[in-house]
């Protein structure tokens, strides 16, 4: 614990970061120039919406105490220093297992995000602070071992709950209770309601107001597996990460399999409407959304980008989400890892009903700062908390942990990585 500063220290350091009348008055004329410059749809500074105001008041009573940092870049602040975002640096995005440091990982794809939907959120004159919120907290919650360890974990969660886990859901989990990072709530809004699989002509926001209407709605997913694809953002800057989401992994995960698989991979790369480069197919969307949403309060592509699109994303799914080696695929995941998270899930439940403060799930999850603290409100249950933790897990970090509670498991030789040099790479 650090000590508190003498008062003559803290006079000394008011004196250097405490800006006077006129350097006010220049930084408040800059914030005012850019909210007056933000389209009438956008979400002003103003709009925030935060459950508690201990350090600052609200923008619109007093809007010198964001003289740096507007209300939503204090959100990407606090979502870029949670103790959960370097762990993003190693988990799945869609290739488990691959050594190999030029694929995608999770952060990477966070900020792959972030960038082209502030690209679009630029060109539209949205709230780019909101949006870089948005895009870097949005896959917060994910499992190790991507969408495929989210299904596991959903699957044994409820058997043993009757719940639902949903990343989306957990990313909001994450950054507003176990972190308590008190965000606005049109940053979780966007988080929770980025998941927009099939890809929309239109993307318009729905009407979310209170903190009490996003723990409704969270509530809802929990318990309805059909209530995530009924979510629509708020605010035209989750659609924008919304439509990013999509194009941010479309053409990215087509140049991964050819750093994995080669050039001569059986992928159709036709000459389409959009290109065949992850570049073409960012700019040409992104161009055709700016020509067709400038002056709207939602966002519109032309039918035949849509089309296309979805095209794109449809072979993605079929040959590389669901490749023709699926029967590998599915032994990888259900005869390998389904049993190793099951396994860990169960002692991990253990653990915490018999109070053994000495395992793991204590000392790399339950008793870190401020997790902690929110469990000690006593609202969790011991599968939350269990769930909690493998969710936060890294894909080695998995892996070691299960070699580390079960050594003698056969499983473990079953796990193998693909190699640095694998192929002559």
């Amino acid at each position: 614990m650090g000590t508190k500063p003498s008062s003559a220290r803290r006079d000394a350091l008011k004196a250097l970061t405490d800006f006077d009348s006129a350097e006010t008055a220049y930084l408040l004329e800059g914030m005012r120039c850019r909210d007056e410059a933000l389209s009438p749809y956008a979400t002003h500074n103003a709009d925030e919406l935060r459950k508690r105001y201990v350090h600052y008041p609200r923008y619109k009573d007093d809007q010198s105490a964001y003289t740096i940092r507007p209300p939503f870049a204090m959100d990407v602040d606090k979502v870029l220093n949670n103790p959960f975002y370097n762990r993003a640096t190693d988990k799945t995005q869609v290739f488990s297992l691959y050594r190999n440091d030029d694929i995608t990982h999770r952060s990477y794809h966070l900020q792959l995000v972030s960038r082209i939907a502030r690209t679009l959120g630029q060109a539209l004159r949205l709230n780019i602070d909101l949006i870089e919120a948005i895009a870097l907290g949005h896959d917060m919650g994910h499992t190790p071992f991507g969408h495929e360890g989210e299904r596991l974990l959903s699957s044994i969660y409820h058997e043993r709950t009757g719940r639902y886990f949903n990343h989306n859901v957990h990313s909001v989990r994450i950054l507003k209770d176990l972190c308590d990072l008190n965000l606005t709530v049109q940053s979780y809004d966007g988080m929770l309601c980025h998941c927009g699989e099939a890809v929309s002509q239109e993307y318009r926001p729905h009407n979310l107001s209170s903190f009490e209407e996003l723990e409704a709605v969270v509530e809802e997913c929990y318990v309805d597996q059909s209530a995530i694809k009924r979510l629509r953002p708020s605010t035209l800057e989750g659609c924008v990460v919304r439509i990013s989401d999509i194009l941010a992994y479309v053409g990215k995960d087509r140049q991964d399999v050819r750093k994995l698989l080669g050039g001569d991979h059986d992928l159709a790369y036709r000459d389409g409407l959009l290109g065949t480069q992850n570049w073409e197919i960012i700019r040409n969307v992104t161009a055709n959304i700016v020509k067709n949403s400038i002056g709207k309060d939602y966002l519109s592509m032309d039918p035949e980008v849509e089309r296309a699109l979805s095209e794109l994303k449809d072979e993605n799914y079929q040959l590389i989400y669901k490749p023709t080696d699926t029967e590998e695929r599915a032994t990888f995941f259900n005869e390998l890892i389904g049993p190793m998270m099951r396994r860990i899930y169960e002692r991990f439940a253990d653990d915490i009903e018999h109070g053994r403060t000495d395992s793991p799930v204590y000392t790399r999850h339950l008793a870190l700062h401020p997790v902690s603290r929110f469990y000690a409100q006593g609202t969790s249950t011991v599968d939350d908390m269990v769930v909690d933790s493998i969710a936060a897990m890294t894909d080695d970090y998995f892996i070691a942990l299960y070699l580390h509670l079960f050594p003698d498991d056969p499983l473990n030789s079953e796990v193998k990585y693909h190699s640095y040099f694998e192929d002559g790479l």
